[in-house]
């Protein structure tokens, strides 16, 4: 039986959770998410909770119930408080800026990198900090990765792209013979 999903799932004052057919919508101040369900889940919507239970008992119905449990629970942290998500550019030269819908990175290469902002997701970017934001968690963490894949910090000098509190083992480098 999954732990995660035994647990009741309150739903916080202002939200609006509504299921229908292979789909579930969560409405808030943050915005609309919406997911589709898997058949193996059912989601049923009572007095303030939010209940989900496998359809039937197989390994994946089982598998998907503490998974599905878990986004919903993420959807309505969401629409409620944006997720966020913080990244720093270190190194000498290294720059970000905002280009429209596109964020510009100057990271070392011949040429800057143009990154595309999904929508559904805030960029702001101040000197070398980008703070990416968002209702739906996957969509962040999932922007996040793929700018910090441009340039990952490197463990020599420590330069490239890292999240915020990340710390980069240094290596010693080569010896001088002598």
């Amino acid at each position: 039986m999954s732990r995660v999903g035994k647990k009741e799932i309150l739903i916080p004052i202002g939200t609006d959770v509504s299921v229908a057919s292979n789909e579930i919508t969560v409405k808030g101040k943050g915005g609309t998410l919406k997911r589709a369900l898997h058949p193996a889940i059912t989601i049923a919507v009572t007095d303030g909770k939010v209940e989900v239970h496998p359809a039937n008992k197989t390994r994946l119905a089982r598998a998907l119930w503490g998974t599905y449990a878990a986004h919903v629970r993420n959807m309505l942290a969401g629409v409620n408080t944006p997720f966020m998500k913080r990244l720093q550019v270190e190194g000498i030269g290294y720059r970000v800026e905002l280009a429209g819908k596109q964020l510009k990175l100057s990271v070392g290469f011949s040429h800057p990198v143009m990154v595309s902002i999904p929508e559904g997701v805030v960029v702001a970017v101040d000197k070398n900090i980008v703070t990416i934001s968002g209702a739906n968690k996957e969509q962040v963490g999932e922007f996040a990765a793929s700018v910090r894949a441009v340039k990952k910090p490197e463990p020599y000098k420590g330069k490239g792209i890292r999240y915020e509190g990340e710390r980069v083992r240094e290596k010693q480098g080569k010896k001088v013979a002598g």
